[in-house]
């Protein structure tokens, strides 16, 4: 029986399946470990900073030595479901190399807590980072992150939004076995799926790898002609030769041209 766009459920939960389309996907996240690992050995700044009472309402803050330097403020993926900011640490090499502070923002997982407060979680987040980041601010996000990065495009804090192979209409999403933990409903889809509500926001980026999941270019391809045709400066880069997780690399590399873009967009 058909779900969405044609696909039964089987096809639809192959189609949002990044991990089993990805060959050595597994050894490629454990090398994000390391190189994290590794990278929180040397690096200088405020760990678990709290911006609310619940155990993972924390900010890691990397700073940079110039006064009023801009800030990529980073939310990590994994499905509203798993994964955790320090996993993510490697991706503040290109930024900082490129002079931005960096900010990396946790937030509690499903199913302890439902979209709605997540997203909540993430504007307490920004309204932290207010007293923090004294330059223009990029909110970035990968992936679930990107989600919840472009639901946050209108805070006042925000001057760029950043949404890398992010998933922009929950409905596959719902209809799904992810929404096992979710528990999405209707209601759920119609609010919290940012193609649904383009208003006035911070420019955007729309990044995502060529050689993605068609259903993932297909979200980052829609939402970018959603927010053109509401008169929302965008731009829409399709990584050659980059998958959902290699994709990472157009922050975590130093002097990548779609870092360029950003600190160009922020000067």
């Amino acid at each position: 029986m058909s779900l969405y766009r044609g696909m039964d459920r089987a096809a639809l939960d192959a189609a949002y399946d990044n991990s089993a389309a990805v060959p050595g996907a597994e050894a490629l996240i454990a090398s994000w470990h390391v190189r994290s690992a590794e990278m929180r050995e040397w690096l200088s700044g405020q760990i678990d900073l709290p911006y609310g009472p619940a155990p993972r309402q924390t900010i890691d803050w990397f700073p940079v030595a110039e006064p009023g330097a801009p800030t990529l403020a980073f939310i990590h993926g994994g499905y509203w479901q798993w994964c955790k900011k320090e996993d993510f640490t490697f991706v503040a090499e290109g930024p900082l190399h490129a002079g931005f502070n960096v900010a990396f923002i946790e937030y509690t997982l499903a199913p302890e807590i439902s979209l709605d407060a997540m997203a909540a979680e993430i504007e307490a987040a920004l309204d932290f980072l207010c007293n923090k980041a004294t330059g223009r601010l990029c909110l970035a996000g990968h992936s679930a992150g990107g989600h919840l990065a472009m639901l946050h495009r209108s805070h006042p804090a925000v001057s760029l939004a950043l949404g890398i192979s992010g998933i922009y209409e929950l409905e596959p999403i719902r209809l799904g076995r992810l929404n096992d933990g979710l528990r999405l409903g209707e209601r759920d889809v119609a609010g919290l799926s940012p193609i649904r509500h383009i208003g006035r926001g911070a420019p955007s980026v729309i990044a995502v790898g060529a050689i993605e999941l068609p259903e993932l270019r297909r979200q980052s391809s829609d939402y970018a002609d959603a927010l053109e045709a509401a008169g929302e400066e965008v731009a829409l880069v399709e990584a050659p030769g980059l998958d959902h997780f290699s994709v990472l690399d157009i922050l975590a590399t130093p002097e990548s041209p779609a870092l360029e873009m950003i600190a160009e967009a922020l000067r």
